[in-house]
């Protein structure tokens, strides 16, 4: 399994660098619509269609819509809007599960629901990338999200006593959460000092990044809610080791938009 995920990463880490950041326009809307078109087709899975036939349908309908904003960029508010909502909700229902599992277990909810995690990623993507600081913009909140990943990881091996959501991934503890948002957190003030923000702009970057882990968080979980309540383990066997799409991007389905909605703000 290890050298599965070695040769899987190695194969797909310049693919994925290379779309993000050398890509431009059409082409970069293009590919990171094929990403979270696969993104939908697994989650038709999630859903409930285990049929090929419904899950490419949902596929193809997910891309038309986001073909319908790329040609629309007045969507894009909307869209991003949305998904402050829907993570503020998914929250929620993370911290409530099972109990509240009747509001959105049905097919037709969890379709809609995969719109709310699916397109504003996109879009959020699509925004930053039009700044002048685009590339550099995506790689911090990956590098904000990959940075809580390896500080949760290690810090909850070490420490970790409490759990953070045993009835939706027991995995998690709260020391991990604490170790992935120092970790986070350590790397934005060094971004500062080199960058010479002042001290209202490094104080605003960390409360940023805070609020950045934390939806991180609950979209790695939200995910891992759908996952259990299908009673599936991984989204899909696309990447051999790693599971599907979904396992991989699940954290920045929800800290892309927030984080593009922060830049937004920051901008105003």
């Amino acid at each position: 399994m290890l050298k599965q995920r070695i040769i899987t990463a190695l194969i797909l880490l310049p693919i994925a660098l290379g779309g993000f950041f050398l890509l431009e326009g059409a082409g970069f809307a293009l590919f990171i619509g094929l990403v979270v078109t696969l993104g939908a087709w697994e989650w038709a899975r999630l859903a409930g269609f285990a049929a090929q036939s419904a899950r490419v349908i949902y596929a193809a309908a997910v891309a038309a819509m986001l073909f319908i904003m790329y040609v629309v960029p007045g969507l894009a508010p909307w869209v991003l809007g949305a998904a402050v909502l829907w993570w503020a909700v998914a929250t929620f229902l993370v911290l409530t599960y099972p109990q509240t599992t009747h509001h959105w277990a049905n097919a037709a909810t969890k379709l809609l629901i995969g719109l709310l995690i699916l397109l504003p990623a996109w879009q959020g993507l699509i925004w930053i990338k039009q700044g002048p600081l685009g590339n550099w913009q995506i790689m911090a909140v990956m590098v904000l999200v990959w940075g809580a990943d390896v500080g949760a990881y290690f810090s909850g091996r070490a420490f970790g006593k409490r759990k953070l959501a045993p009835k939706v991934s027991p995995g998690k503890s709260w020391e991990g959460v604490y170790g992935g948002l120092a970790l986070s957190l350590v790397i934005t003030a060094v971004v500062g000092f080199v960058r010479d923000w002042t001290v209202a702009q490094l104080l605003m970057g960390l409360i940023s990044a805070a609020l950045i882990v934390f939806v991180s968080v609950v979209g790695d979980l939200t995910e891992s809610m759908f996952k259990r309540q299908s009673g599936i383990k991984d989204s899909s066997n696309l990447l051999p080791g790693h599971g599907g799409v979904l396992d991989r991007i699940d954290s920045l389905t929800a800290a892309i938009p927030i984080f593009a909605v922060l830049l937004w703000m920051a901008a105003s």
